[in-house]
């Protein structure tokens, strides 16, 4: 463990309160604009914003743009940190009366109040090799898993490769305790020096993914895996884990439910392979046990071959022009043809142990949604319960509140024609479902206080002059259909008001 860089968080905390070195801070010096590339990794205009911003702009060109920065300024700005100590800490680099960041200190928000954390500096702003052992920052999968992990009060929580530890700093706001876990030990020692900086109080372990916390169970489990699909070997540690293909997000899957207490859940990013003549759903599911967990896995993307290889050579720093990175990239490609794969699948995946029948929904999201998808899938699980418990047809429904029916016409020959119908869900994930005329009216009679849903159906069967045994058959599975997307809700399930 890097003791030097332990002992400099706490005259290290009391610089960045000093100076204001905070998400709100930044992103008001900055702007909206500034802000912006920032994120794409333009230097310039972040610059140029943070030219008078006194010593919090300083600390945002030495940390997150890696200048060149004087050494007196530097050491006023992080006064009381001395710069020797630092500089052995390995926190800063020293060029003569020039300073450097050796590592990237951001300020983040998680929605609880600001945070800073440690991390290995990437080659977006100014080139650099990657290491095999680079400690990756917060990035896009790591801001996306935040949003879709869960922030109801809990016990425990697992953190499986906590990486920068990002993931694990979350958590320390809505658990009781935290165990984060990695094989890379200078992810452990930059994690605990984000844990120190934060004064929270994480259970850190080294190891190789379940081994650390072997007959243990928590009441969470988190994990941004290394789950990138490949050949099975590792060049860089935050993102190969050295099992061939998607192995990695096979074992994740099929062992965190095994680190559960009952009714406890897991929140995954993952990665799987699409076969030529296999339904990729049917071999995520077949991952998971036939009893015991309730599992829903959302596909958020795919992309093919030659992208996914390109933007993971890009990622590494590789040039792909360069004869070298040519020779990995055909290395690739040539083993996902070998093995028929037509693209690569991302998305979250969510797991609930139970004592029941397993059930198990794999569906694509790929559309754009904007309300944080973790609290929607506890109430995903809860609505999979009530389905499990219950007889459909002798329950009462309602619309939920954000469901709108559209309908669209199009020009016919004798005027407007109708050629779909659907229901919009206007929170979480956004779901739609078409629906035809006689769904649509099932939905507008479901009433809190009304018929159930058989008594319901067979009015809207004499009214119409169906059969009443087809259109229970039919109402059935759209209801199932409608209440796990959130659509339709029980009547003891919807939230009061």
């Amino acid at each position: 463990m890097n003791r030097e860089l332990l002992s400099l968080c706490g005259p290290l905390r009391e610089a960045l309160h000093r100076t204001e070195y905070t998400a709100d801070a930044l992103l008001d010096a900055l702007g909206d604009d500034a802000h912006a590339a920032l994120g794409r990794g333009e230097p310039v205009p972040v610059r140029r914003a943070t030219r008078d911003a006194g010593e919090l702009g300083l600390l945002a060109r030495l940390f997150l743009l890696g200048d060149d920065c004087a050494a007196t300024d530097v050491a006023s700005a992080l006064a009381p940190v001395n710069l020797d100590q630092a500089v052995a800490a390995g926190l800063l680099e020293r060029d003569g009366a020039l300073v450097r960041a050796a590592l990237d200190l951001r300020p983040m928000d998680l929605g609880g109040g600001n945070h800073w954390v440690l991390s290995d500096l990437d080659a977006s702003m100014r080139p650099r090799t990657t290491s095999p052992d680079h400690v990756l920052g917060v990035g896009h999968a790591s801001l996306s898993l935040l949003r879709g992990t869960p922030t109801a009060a809990t016990g425990s929580v697992l953190d499986i490769g906590t990486g920068c530890g990002i993931q694990a700093l979350h958590a320390t706001g809505y658990a009781r305790s935290v165990t984060a876990t990695d094989i890379n030990l200078r992810a452990l020692e930059l994690s605990a020096a984000t844990f120190a900086l934060n004064e929270v109080d994480v259970d850190l372990l080294a190891g190789s993914w379940f081994e650390p916390v072997a007959g243990r169970r928590f009441d969470r489990v988190v994990a941004n895996p290394p789950f990138v699909v490949g050949r099975a070997r590792v060049e860089h540690t935050y993102r190969d884990s050295g099992l061939d293909l998607d192995g990695a997000s096979e074992l994740m899957i099929s062992r965190a439910i095994d680190h559960l207490e009952p009714g406890g859940t897991a929140s995954m990013l993952a990665s799987w392979l699409h076969v030529d003549g296999e339904d990729w759903r049917s071999r995520v599911a077949s991952w998971l046990p036939a009893h015991g967990v309730d599992a829903w896995i959302v596909q958020r993307d795919v992309a093919d071959p030659a992208l996914y290889v390109g933007t993971w050579m890009r990622d590494a720093g590789l040039d792909p022009r360069d004869p070298a990175t040519a020779a990995q990239a055909e290395a690739w490609l040539a083993h996902f043809a070998d093995n028929d794969v037509e693209g690569i699948g991302f998305g979250f995946v969510y797991l609930r142990r139970t004592d029941e029948a397993s059930d198990v929904l794999a569906e694509d999201l790929r559309h754009g949604y904007s309300d944080p998808l973790g609290d929607e899938a506890l109430g995903y699980f809860d609505r999979v319960a009530w389905l499990r418990e219950r007889d459909v047809l002798e329950s009462r429904f309602l619309v939920a509140p954000s469901t709108a029916l559209e309908r669209v016409y199009l020009p016919g020959d004798e005027g407007w024609r109708q050629v779909v119908a659907r229901v919009h869900r206007g929170d979480g994930p956004a779901w739609q479902h078409e629906v035809d005329d006689l769904a649509a009216a099932l939905l507008g009679g479901m009433r809190a206080d009304g018929l159930v849903l058989n008594e319901l159906v067979e009015l809207l069967a004499a009214a119409h002059g169906e059969g009443a045994e087809q259109l229970v058959e039919a109402s059935v599975p759209l209801v199932h259909s409608l209440v796990r997307h959130g659509l339709v809700l029980p009547a003891d399930l919807a939230p009061a008001g």
